[in-house]
């Protein structure tokens, strides 16, 4: 469990850190490009959970075939994944170039936050493509037993991306002063570089992950079959997800500039302590896919218990480390007093509902979609969004006019729905199917 969730839970944690550098830095050019950026980035966040979303379907099918030895499948299931990915990617990416005014409309009509984030969004969409390509190489280097490849790779490209930030935004010596542009091309950059190491590793090291023929693309009726039913819902519960946190930021929008900053620094301190659940949860589906793989359905069913109690404790402890040091972290912005005492409160919650969140990450996440229970996990993430806490947040902020802390509170219950239906699949044992059984068939 350590030697797959401690690299990923290191590069989780670099990832959040240089955001949460990255929000630092940009802060000090002002609460509105704080809102532009964290606006702007809702595009590449709705991407990166598509990426994600495609990456735990693979995930899924990668860790069974790894368990039953099978290459063929292995790299076939990649090729799928790439092209989808890759397509999706592209779309995205023209979206952002061609019509960056409408993007940023979705959210806001405050000139200077359009503004700020148009600018931003023409130079890092090209990088949703190098992004797509790297997630699906780092998914299966990870299932395949080395995760520190992709961790090592992504040091280097998010180093990359902190000294850019910093010589790009405030035009240090030779460079220009280029402000939220700057962020956005040191990002692009940091993405070009960590896509072509990751290439070159996988290509040289790992021949069984290296497609290097047509084959791997002949993917006849009975593998989409296959495939697609198991796949599908992880794809629909990512894009749902992200949908929805993006419809709580145009709720919190409405309150103002000052609610979008705050739940923006409060989400970013947040993820610090949350990236160790990340590793946790790949740790479970991995662990978990593989055993199902091997055909040991009684270990398998015992490790599910053991993450969930393994996780609600990571959960509580980051929690209570999230209130000790949420006043520290909220000092270090540039912010007025009255922005700085909403974020600590935010961050006082966020870290109350951590077990909570730490729980349905494990479960749904992890357990279900290990054992290919996808449409059931689907179901349990999708109705918390949108049957309980878009619902909530609407409510709250259209007709009883509530203000961001307790706005914050209301959406928050999404979390215990979601654990006490998680619980009961859980208990039935329903959630377990092996996906390998069938391969010869297809």
């Amino acid at each position: 469990m350590i030697a797959i969730a401690f690299p990923i839970l290191v590069q989780s944690l670099l990832n959040n850190a240089l955001s949460f550098v990255d929000t630092l830095m940009i802060g000090q050019l002002g609460e509105a490009a704080i809102a532009a950026v964290s606006l702007a980035n809702q595009m590449f966040f709705l991407i990166a959970l598509l990426f994600f979303g495609v990456a735990s379907g693979t995930s899924i099918f990668l860790s069974q075939y790894w368990g039953a030895k099978d290459d063929r499948y292995i790299r076939k299931i990649m090729a799928l994944s790439l092209v989808f990915v890759t397509f999706s990617a592209s779309v995205f990416a023209l979206v952002s170039l061609l019509v960056p005014e409408a993007v940023m409309h979705i959210f806001t009509r405050e000139a200077q936050v359009v503004s700020g984030g148009v600018s931003y969004l023409k130079i890092v969409a090209i990088s949703y493509i190098f992004s797509a390509i790297t997630q699906i190489f780092s998914t299966a280097l990870r299932v395949t037993g080395h995760a520190k490849t992709p961790l090592k790779i992504a040091l280097l490209a998010l180093s990359l991306n902190a000294v850019g930030n910093y010589l790009l935004i405030f035009g240090i010596g030779p460079f220009p002063v280029l402000g939220i542009a700057g962020a956005a091309l040191a990002t692009t950059l940091s993405r070009l570089v960590e896509v072509v190491l990751l290439l070159i590793v996988v290509y040289r090291k790992h021949p069984h992950l290296a497609i290097r023929d047509r084959e791997a693309f002949r993917w006849p009726r009975p593998f989409i079959r296959h495939v697609v039913p198991t796949s599908l819902p992880v794809l629909f519960n990512e894009v749902a997800w992200a949908l929805g946190i993006i419809t709580y930021e145009i709720a919190y929008s409405r309150i103002g500039i000052d609610a979008i900053a705050a739940v923006n620094i409060t989400e970013n301190i947040g993820n610090l302590f949350f990236v160790a659940l990340q590793g946790l949860s790949n740790a479970t589906l991995i662990m978990i896919g593989i055993k199902i793989g091997e055909h040991d359905y009684p270990l398998a069913r015992r490790w599910s218990w053991r993450f969930v109690l393994v996780a609600v404790t990571v959960g509580a402890v980051m929690g209570g480390f999230e209130l000790f040091f949420a006043p520290f972290f909220a000092g270090m912005f540039k912010i007025g007093a009255e922005l700085r005492a909403t974020v600590g409160r935010l961050l006082t919650v966020n870290a109350m509902i951590l077990p909570f969140r730490a729980f349905n990450l494990i479960v749904i996440v992890g357990i279900l979609r290990a054992g290919g229970d996808t449409r059931f996990s689907m179901f349990a993430e999708m109705f918390g969004v949108w049957g309980i806490g878009v619902p909530l947040a609407f409510i709250g902020v259209l007709f009883l006019n509530l203000p961001i802390v307790p706005l914050y509170i209301l959406v928050a219950m999404e979390e215990v729905f979601k654990l006490l239906i998680g619980l009961g699949r859980l208990k039935s044992g329903k959630w377990l199917n092996d996906l390998t059984v069938h391969a010869h068939e297809v």
